[in-house]
């Protein structure tokens, strides 16, 4: 295993290291990764699966929060893919 040594992190040309430039990201227009599978939609409880006594959350609650996620996280993937179906 090889340790870089601070010098040889300093000396690193501006190519070699991480920058936030532009080319660093999806550019608009480009294809989507292939590897960017659709979000996967929560599952509903079932009415019986709510105990009834008020609980603070709820797993009705924390249900709706997963749907807030999801539909977001839906959003970006069409973003990513226009035109494409996540079904």
């Amino acid at each position: 295993m090889v340790i870089p040594t601070s010098s040889s992190i300093v000396s690193a040309s501006p190519d070699d290291r991480l920058t936030d430039s532009p080319r660093n990201h999806a550019t608009e227009g480009a294809a989507a990764p292939s590897h960017d599978p659709p979000p996967t939609r929560p599952q509903r409880p079932d009415d019986e699966d709510c105990c009834g006594q008020g609980c603070v959350p709820c797993i009705f609650d924390l249900y709706d929060e997963a749907m807030g996620r999801y539909r977001e996280q839906l959003a970006a993937w069409k973003e990513r893919h226009p035109g494409e179906s996540p079904d």
